[in-house]
């Protein structure tokens, strides 16, 4: 078998370590490493999982390495890097904001409607053009950028955070049409919600640090149920489900 053949897996592999790392993380939060602590850690590490499960797709596509069992590896990756991670940081930030364990389980829904999430993607033939409910990837984008608003402005209170885990938690298996984030192009022409997006985390970001990230996805949520229902030129992959 030729070796570029592995390339993509490897890549694959490679978010799903970053995936683990995160979830080993999120029950060390307030430890230290290297001047940060754990729970930023292991955004940092979601984050990498996100570009390498990006890059794992590139890949296939630029080598023309699709398999199977490259499907399946980057869907179980998914589910440890943008499911379980947040699922198990947004619990240790209720337990230790003095939530009751029995409360703070609920952040597990995340976890569970991922994995729906995923396995509806994997048969879903409607989402060969578009997606069906939010992507996972982006499920963790929120996750992140909400506890680091947690993190500046303070715990919102279990209610807020029960209702935040059951409506984004949701969303995931929802009939909601959404755009793909991903370029196929540069031009202006069919990425204008793609660049609106984009240049919207851009000023989040300056504006309101990490927490910028959960009102880009707040926006990408809007624009999905304002914009068009279907778009011809946005693709859906298994590498964003």
């Amino acid at each position: 078998m030729n070796i570029k053949t592995y390339i993509p897996n490897t890549i694959t592999c490679l978010n799903l370590l970053c995936g683990c790392i995160a979830v080993f993380l999120a029950f060390h939060s307030g430890a230290q490493y290297m001047g940060l602590y754990g729970f930023q850690w292991a955004w940092i590490f979601i984050g990498a999982a996100a570009v390498f499960d990006f890059c794992d797709g590139l890949s296939a596509r630029l080598l023309g390495a699709y398999s199977p069992m490259g499907k399946e590896l980057d869907s179980l990756s998914d589910l440890v890097s943008f499911g379980l991670a947040p699922a198990f940081l947004v619990l240790n930030t209720m337990m230790g904001s003095g939530a009751p364990v029995g409360v703070s389980l609920i952040a597990l829904f995340i976890a569970l409607m991922g994995a729906l999430r995923l396995a509806k993607f994997n048969v879903d033939t409607r989402q060969a053009t578009s997606f069906v409910g939010l992507p996972i990837p982006a499920n963790a984008i929120f996750w992140i950028g909400t506890l680091g608003w947690i993190d500046v402005h303070g715990y919102p209170g279990d209610i807020v955070m029960v209702i935040l885990i059951l409506g984004v938690s949701l969303l995931m298996v929802s009939e909601l049409k959404m755009f793909s984030l991903k370029f196929h192009d540069m031009s202006l022409r069919g990425n204008v919600r793609r660049y609106t997006v984009l240049a919207a985390c851009v000023l989040f970001v300056i504006t309101d640090g990490v927490a910028g990230l959960a009102w880009t996805i707040v926006l990408y949520i809007l624009i999905s149920l304002l914009g068009k229902r279907t778009d011809p030129d946005n693709i859906g992959e298994n590498t964003q489900a």
